[in-house]
C-alpha cells in the first residue's frame, strides 16, 4: 500500500486486508523500487516507525480477532492463530508443515482448520482457502 496516512488504524486495516507493505508517499524515490521488489519477493516493506507500532500491538495481551469478510463480520470471526493457520494453508503448506512452523501438534492444526471452516461457513478447507484468497485479491 502506498499512502499518505500515518494513522496506526490505517496501517493495521491495510495489513488485515492482506497488504504486504505499507509505504508512505513521501518515501525517497530512490528507495521505492527496492521496497517494491522486497514485496514482490515476499518480504514486507514497512517503515521502521510502523514496525515498532506492530510490535507493540502484538505484545498487547488482548485477544486478536479479524473478520473473515466484511459481510460476514458478525457471523465469522477468526482468532489470530486461526488466521496464521489459514494463511499457511493458502500458501499450500501441509498440516504437518503448519504444525512444525507454529510449534503445534498436527491434531491442534486440524482443530484450527475445523474451526476456520465452521466459522467461515465453508464446505471444507479448500473452500475456506479459496474464500481467503478471493478476499486477499479484493
Amino acid at each position: 500500500m502506498l499512502t499518505v496516512s500515518e494513522e496506526e488504524s490505517d496501517l493495521f486495516a491495510a495489513l488485515r486486508s492482506g497488504a504486504h507493505g505499507y509505504l508512505l508517499k513521501d518515501i525517497d524515490p530512490r528507495r521505492l523500487p527496492e521496497a517494491l521488489y522486497d514485496v514482490y519477493i515476499g518480504n514486507a516493506a514497512i517503515p521502521r516507525p510502523f514496525v515498532s507500532l506492530m510490535v507493540d500491538e502484538f505484545r498487547d495481551s488482548n485477544p486478536r480477532h479479524r473478520a473473515l469478510t466484511p459481510a460476514a463480520e458478525l457471523e465469522a470471526r477468526l482468532t489470530s492463530r486461526e488466521w496464521q493457520v489459514l494463511d499457511l494453508l493458502a500458501r499450500d503448506n501441509t498440516t504437518a508443515e503448519i504444525a512444525a512452523r507454529l510449534v503445534l501438534t498436527p491434531s491442534a492444526v486440524r482443530a484450527h482448520i475445523a474451526s476456520i471452516v465452521r466459522k467461515s461457513d465453508a464446505r471444507d478447507r479448500d473452500d475456506a482457502v479459496a474464500r481467503f484468497r478471493a478476499r486477499a485479491r479484493s
